[in-house]
């Protein structure tokens, strides 16, 4: 009732509401991109949605024209040769995903589920077959991004998603909207190329022992 009904009913609302809110403040971060960037602030990203059909999601640009199109960034060598300088802070704030509003309110996407997969993250996908992940609604948030974001590692992130479908609830989805607004007031999580970071340091630790 909940996941086919409800949620539906509530990403529609809110995501109307935050529009609202958030329409002219949007218009002037697209700006702030152009005047840096000539180009287009918004871009289109190929991305996995429910039951693993795909789906263009929408995000503020926050890197210039010339990266490579289509890779993970933590493929990307050096990738803070990419960024853009308002990008840098958009990302360290999450305001580079705020035109998924505009997915949510189409039905692409919830509000809250595990973060969508680029079409070619074949190992993120397959490891999320396991739990049954890629048959629900991908989010703008999930239990994976309060959990570590990019610094979980693709087996760890999956296992989370996984869990977030066994307690997918309404309550459960409002503990994840809280930490993510608090995860990202202290802006943690994000490491630019920084897929299992957490990983790396606690084996690093573990040499210095």
């Amino acid at each position: 009732m909940y996941r086919h009904f409800v949620k539906r009913l509530l990403d529609v609302v809110l995501s109307l509401c935050a529009l609202a809110v958030l329409g002219v403040p949007m218009c002037v971060f697209a700006l702030m991109i152009k005047r840096e960037d000539k180009g287009p602030a918004l871009f289109r990203q190929k991305r996995v949605g429910i039951h693993k059909g795909h789906f263009d999601m929408y995000k503020f640009r926050s890197m210039k024209l010339s990266t490579p199109h289509d890779v993970p960034t933590h493929l990307l060598e050096n990738p803070e040769q990419y960024l853009l300088r308002c990008g840098k802070w958009m990302r360290k704030y999450s305001i580079d995903e705020l035109p998924q509003i505009l997915n949510i309110l189409k039905g692409d996407m919830s509000i809250v589920g595990p973060r969508p997969a680029l079409w070619n993250q074949y190992d993120l996908i397959a490891e999320r077959d396991k739990y049954g992940a890629n048959d629900i609604r991908p989010g703008l948030t999930g239990w994976a991004q309060i959990n570590g974001r990019d610094e979980l590692e693709i087996p760890e992130k999956a296992r989370y998603d996984g869990e977030y479908v066994k307690r997918e609830s309404f309550w459960f989805d409002c503990v994840c909207v809280w930490r993510t607004a608090v995860n990202v007031s202290k802006h943690e999580g994000v490491v630019e190329g920084g897929t299992g970071e957490l990983s790396r340091k606690s084996r690093q630790n573990r040499g210095r022992l």
